[in-house]
């Protein structure tokens, strides 16, 4: 529609206050018993007819065309549509369409930074939550060990080391928090190689085998895999990848449980490594932030088991660095499967 066809409702508007004005004669004529003279009445409904066309028709396409061309100085179009110079050129109706698809994604825009600024918030309330609690548990043990009447040195042998393990968590925090930044502006270079995927799996059973047996978790394949899988990727960075599912899954599996790793055909020449056990797991309103640093399902058990929060948020910039998918499934009460794919080398 362009504006051109304004005329069109020029000519309703004209022929509306004619036929109005016709009425209004003939009703006073009628009524007072008036000679009127119509032939001098027809030429003047002539020229008020076309003077309201054209008054009607220039003033509305003065404003509507103001309006528009204020609103394109706000709307920078990205194929560079511009009104026309003659206003008749113009299809305000495409410019107003294209004006409300850029005003819909400028609200969601808006949206997606508020929630932005809202995970900035939490993540800065998360990071100064596990900072401090390692931090200030560390200064209470050292400040009790430096007052003069403390002297009992088995006790300041278990303060001593209680400390170094607040230490610990803070340099687990700080490294993975550095990981994550270097990940993130990809200053962590992958050095992409061929590897065997099975001698990699096995060598972190052998890794984690003391703790699992504290809590007597199985580790095994789902069965003999005889022939090598050989990938391609980072053997360092996939290798901290499994550490870090396995790690999650005697933690918080279940004692005397299973943890079972598989390895299956994925689309697109690429394989999928499931990790998978029988624990209580995950409710299904907390598996969509799963993989956000320093989100814990559950924040008491978390800190029992220790770690610095941030595994989970690692293995997702890993696999994503890698142009790799990272999958989650859980149903809780039965268990919980995590599963990344990684290119297959034929």
């Amino acid at each position: 529609m362009k504006f051109i066809q304004l005329h069109k409702q020029a000519l309703k508007s004209s022929a509306f206050i004619s036929l109005l004005l016709i009425l209004i004669v003939i009703l006073t004529t009628t009524f007072f018993k008036i000679d009127f003279n119509y032939l001098y009445f027809s030429i003047l409904l002539f020229f008020l007819f076309i003077s309201v066309y054209f008054v009607f028709k220039i003033h509305t396409q003065k404003f509507i065309y103001g309006l528009l061309k204020k609103m394109n100085k706000l709307t920078p179009f990205e194929d560079e549509f511009s009104l026309h110079e003659n206003p008749l050129e113009t299809d305000f109706e495409l410019f107003l369409k294209k004006f409300q698809n850029f005003a819909q994604t400028k609200h969601l825009e808006i949206e997606k930074l508020h929630n932005i600024d809202g995970f900035r918030r939490e993540f800065l309330g998360n990071v100064s939550h596990e900072l401090k609690t390692p931090i200030f548990t560390a200064q209470g043990y050292l400040l009790t060990l430096l007052d003069d009447d403390f002297k009992d040195k088995t006790l300041r042998k278990k303060y001593l080391e209680r400390a170094n393990k607040s230490i610990d968590r803070l340099n687990f925090i700080v490294k993975d928090l550095d990981m994550i930044s270097k990940l993130e502006s990809n200053e962590l270079g992958l050095n992409i190689k061929s590897f065997n995927l099975i001698e990699l799996i096995q060598g972190v059973f052998d890794l984690l085998e003391m703790k699992a047996k504290k809590r007597d978790v199985e580790l095994s394949f789902n069965k003999n895999y005889d022939i090598p899988i050989l990938v391609n990727g980072d053997i360092k960075r996939i290798e901290q990848v499994i550490i870090n599912l396995l790690v999650n899954s005697i933690k918080y599996g279940s004692i005397n449980g299973k943890t079972t790793v598989s390895i299956e055909p994925y689309i697109h020449q690429k394989i999928l490594v499931k990790i998978s056990d029988n624990g209580e797991g995950i409710k299904e309103i907390h598996i969509p932030r799963l993989f956000e640093r320093f989100y814990r399902v559950d924040q008491s058990r978390s800190r029992e088991q220790g770690g610095s929060g941030l595994g989970l948020s690692i293995v997702k910039h890993i696999v994503e660095a890698h142009n790799e998918t990272i999958l989650v499934k859980s149903e809780y009460g039965k268990g919980s499967e995590f599963s990344f794919t990684l290119k297959k080398v034929e």
